[in-house]
């Protein structure tokens, strides 16, 4: 999402006419063009326009129309009908047949979808059915949907917290026939062990409002609160946590829950999912603002549930989530009993020294640029900060990664010996920038969660 252009082939089919926005040849040197994230464009019934998403009328993205005769002006597109709540962002938006149209929203990481009728004259979208969002099809991600136009159906697939994708049809002329097509479960576990997770929403230390899930050992196990504590970053850092079995951080979440671990994951500023402001507060200000929602947890949010020990933490991210967790685990190292890095950038400099050429102008851009910025880039490097470290640390590592390459990892594992710290190190010789092939992520999984037990819980 970001700036955006729109044109339309001429009916001879050779020539672009410029319908909306400033293309960037008509720029001057450094001007600054608002953002309008205009995209899931659909023709409207009569082809006299467009109706589209877009960031100019909310932030946290809606429906707008264009017409042809007018393109200039683009109108709002009021929503009605909504039934969620939480906070997130419109998803998609996508023409069925007629003026109906399939409306989606991410609210707090979960999917919401609704049936919607446009009615032009009024500019006002009315939803009027929901697909997803309640009852069986609830607190979970729609991962692919496909609109049967003939059939007037839907196939989608859905996953949740606690199981992988399965696929599902709706239909009906209410929508209220839906059939469940496959039967996907995690072998030889009771489905009542895992955890669901809940909302653990908090006000940081601004009072932006943070949104987080809370995963609990399930009930059905034997462990007593207060519970030992991991707490989650994901990468990104312009991504988002969702409640999704098939993405890499879900069956590690259960797994530790598995064996008696709370496990908090929050989506701070600069996540995807909460609005384009929410998603650009991490712009040039990696370990500053995003830093402090993390502290604010852990110090004001979280010692408010009994349920957690907040004294027997430990931290753990990946790639950007990862130089958070170095982070967090060298400027506050009072807080953390234990940390695991997995491939995140130790020192600014050389992360982005070492990154592809292609990739350079823009980390440029929104971490830092090493000679304009160095003084800056030295207060926000990981680097700086841990010979504080304070906690024993396992740094997980893939020996292909492009992006954060397997010497800085390497060097952290030296420097920080060298400095008399507990260092572990693993690396997977045949993995890149993630754990992607199965036995590896056996063998990190079992890492982690080991790591965890002999730090969180056999010392305290």
């Amino acid at each position: 999402v970001g700036d955006h252009v729109l044109y339309r082939w001429t009916e001879s089919g050779e020539e672009l006419e410029l319908l909306y926005g400033k293309p960037l040849e008509d720029r001057k040197e450094g001007e600054q063009v608002p953002l309008n994230a205009i995209y899931a464009c659909e023709f409207t019934a009569d082809d006299g326009g467009l109706i589209f998403m877009t960031a100019l009328f909310e932030d946290t993205l809606g429906p707008a129309c264009l017409r042809f005769d007018a393109p200039s002006e683009i109108q709002l597109v009021a929503v009605s009908g909504v039934l969620h709540e939480g906070e997130g962002e419109m998803e998609y938006l996508e023409h069925l047949q007629g003026q109906r149209y399939l409306v989606g929203y991410n609210i707090d990481g979960a999917t919401w979808s609704y049936e919607a009728v446009f009615d032009e004259p009024a500019m006002e979208l009315r939803l009027d059915r929901v697909l997803t969002g309640q009852d069986e099809l609830r607190d979970g991600v729609v991962q692919a949907h496909h609109y049967e136009k003939e059939a007037d159906g839907y196939a989608l697939s859905f996953s949740s917290a606690t199981l992988p994708a399965q696929i599902y049809t709706i239909d009906g002329a209410e929508r209220d026939k839906m059939q469940l097509h496959t039967s996907e479960r995690i072998l030889g576990i009771p489905q009542d062990w895992f955890s669901t997770g809940e909302d653990a929403a908090y006000d940081s230390h601004d009072g932006l409002r943070i949104s987080a899930r809370l995963y609990l050992p399930s009930s059905a196990l034997a462990y007593e609160p207060p519970y030992p504590l991991v707490y989650y970053i994901h990468g990104g850092p312009q991504s988002q946590e969702k409640p999704d079995f098939t993405w890499f951080s879900m069956p590690l979440i259960q797994y530790l829950t598995l064996q008696g671990f709370a496990v908090f994951v929050p989506n701070v500023r600069g996540s995807t999912g909460y609005g384009l402001k929410y998603t650009k507060q991490v712009d040039r200000d990696w370990g500053g603002l995003d830093r402090l929602d993390h502290v604010h947890a852990m110090t004001v949010a979280l010692p408010a549930d009994k349920r957690v020990d907040v004294s027997r933490a430990g931290v753990v991210g990946r790639s950007y989530g990862g130089y958070m967790t170095l982070m967090l685990a060298g400027q506050h190292p009072e807080l953390w009993r234990a940390a695991v890095d997995m491939f995140g950038p130790y020192d600014l400099f050389t992360f982005m020294d070492r990154l592809p050429e292609t990739w350079k102008p823009y980390f440029r851009i929104a971490v830092g640029d090493p000679e304009k910025d160095k003084d800056f880039l030295i207060e926000r490097s990981p680097k700086t900060y841990l010979h504080q470290l304070a906690s024993p640390m396992l740094v997980i590592q893939g020996a292909n990664d492009p992006r954060v390459v397997e010497r800085e990892s390497h060097d952290l594992v030296e420097e920080l010996r060298g400095q008399g710290k507990q260092m572990d190190y693993l690396m997977f010789e045949n993995e890149g920038h993630d754990v992607l092939k199965f036995e590896n992520r056996v063998r990190c999984y079992n890492a982690i969660a080991e790591f965890f037990h002999q730090h969180l819980v056999v010392e305290g």
